[in-house]
């Protein structure tokens, strides 16, 4: 039995279903939505590659070692993004949420928050996971605020680590949640959702 089994989470008009090759269509969509493939601190394929970026990802799932999901509107279906659980390690329970990226237009939204609980409240409350990490890259400011708004911790710098997609080497900043700081997080975070939000003009 696979550490991560295939499941589909859902929650406040959100569903996240196991990334499929017939998402290719939505997800390319949702990546044109900003031209996310531009910015150079990100995952996002360009849309001639969207179809290999669900196949590593598919791959990723039959070696065991990462579990993506396409992050859909619920009541229509319409591919908003994506999202992992990666760097899978079952023998001392932990995972890492990452390769996640959403169409401009779901930016500064409810989405990544309730994407966030989802995951997390699986991992930690349905796979008894001791640890969730994630990394980012060092020049990716957006999404280190994000981990942090999350209440993880941010555990160091590993220098020299990986290639951007303009082959220039990127030091990676690893954070990490453990299942003891799990509740106060899982409380932060519904209360973020549920407070009143501004209206919008």
């Amino acid at each position: 039995m696979a550490f991560v089994e295939p499941t589909t989470l859902k929650a406040r008009g959100l569903a996240l279903v196991p990334l499929a090759l017939d998402h290719e269509p939505g997800l390319r969509a949702a990546a044109a939505d900003g031209e996310l493939w531009q910015l150079r601190v990100t995952s996002v394929p360009e849309p001639e590659q969207t179809g290999a970026y669900i196949e590593a990802a598919l791959k990723g799932r039959d070696d065991g070692h990462r579990f993506a999901f396409a992050v859909t509107d619920e009541a229509s279906g319409t591919v908003l993004g994506t999202t992992s659980f990666h760097d899978i390690l079952p023998a001392v329970k932990r995972v890492e949420i990452g390769y996640t990226w959403y169409a401009q237009r779901c930016q500064r939204t409810h989405i990544n928050t309730t994407c966030k609980l989802l995951m997390l409240t699986h991992a930690f409350d349905t796979m008894g996971c001791r640890t969730v990490g994630w990394r980012t890259d060092n020049y990716n400011f957006a999404s280190q605020r994000a981990i942090e708004r999350l209440g993880a911790k941010k555990d160091g710098v590993i220098r020299g680590h990986a290639l951007r997609r303009d082959g220039t080497t990127r030091d990676t900043v690893m954070y990490s949640l453990t299942a003891g700081e799990w509740p106060e997080v899982k409380a932060h975070l519904l209360y973020l959702l549920d407070k009143p939000r501004p209206a919008e003009h």
